[in-house]
């Protein structure tokens, strides 16, 4: 048995989520279906249930993405063919960029090392950023914003920046880099950790914006993360904002 990566971007508009469910059409779903479409083609390459995909970074409805990955198996090596016809299945909004040969227990999830985020804001009217970018055209002190998201690496537990009815063992994680960068009329939280938990992102950047707006302060920013509680955090900001740009494995991990 043969264990290969597939690495994918896709526009999550559409889609309710990046995770296969039922009654919902989701980027799992999309790519499996096309990838069991062309193993139907070729006989006795796969059991009757088809091949089954695990993905790596979960994203929730509307998300977009510029790297994830899904890894498989397969009970025969896989022809440079795939990607060329994968692409030609899936819809225009999905795409397949590599597929990859790893060694048998390589794990697309547990052996990631860092996930990248950015989140995306315009203060000025855009249509080429609609639907790709959260429109806000109010006054923001980016200093504080700047300051609060210096905080949030001081901090591990980030239960209040979790949505309820989440089945993860811990709300901890360790943030890599958390900072804010200003482009023209264009805000852009980055953010990188380990792990992140459910709505984290857009939590961690509407809550932000509070601060940005002077709703809140930043020992008031800080009370939040202590207390933990999800109830005292913002999550209102739009999934179409938010973009996960990377998912990163150890040094050498694809070289076999």
């Amino acid at each position: 048995m043969s264990r290969y990566f597939l690495e994918v971007a896709y526009k999550g508009t559409n889609y309710s989520g990046f995770q296969i469910q039922q009654n919902a059409n989701t980027i799992q779903a999309e790519v499996q279906k096309a990838i069991n479409t062309i193993i139907k083609l070729q006989p006795h390459t796969a059991e009757e249930t088809g091949l089954q995909l695990t993905g790596s970074s979960r994203t929730d409805a509307g998300v977009h993405a510029l790297q994830n990955f899904f890894h498989f198996d397969a009970d025969k090596a896989v022809s440079p063919a795939l990607l060329y016809k994968l692409n030609a299945l899936l819809p225009a909004d999905i795409a397949i960029n590599n597929i990859i040969s790893v060694h048998p227990q390589a794990h697309c999830r547990f052996d990631a090392v860092k996930r990248s985020y950015q989140y995306f804001i315009y203060q000025k009217k855009d249509p080429f950023l609609q639907g790709r970018g959260f429109y806000f055209p109010y006054s923001l002190d980016v200093e504080l914003m700047q300051q609060a998201a210096e905080i949030i690496k001081q901090y591990h537990d980030f239960t209040s920046f979790s949505k309820r009815n989440t089945q993860v063992k811990t709300f901890f994680c360790n943030i890599k880099h958390s900072y804010w960068q200003v482009k023209d009329h264009i805000l852009i939280y980055h953010v990188s950790a380990d792990r992140f938990l459910r709505g984290m992102v857009r939590a961690l950047t509407a809550t932000m914006l509070k601060v940005g707006r002077k709703k809140i302060t930043l020992n008031q920013f800080k009370q939040i993360i202590e207390e933990r509680d999800c109830t005292k955090a913002s999550f209102a900001v739009p999934a179409h904002g938010l973009f996960l740009i990377s998912v990163e494995f150890p040094d050498n991990y694809f070289l076999r």
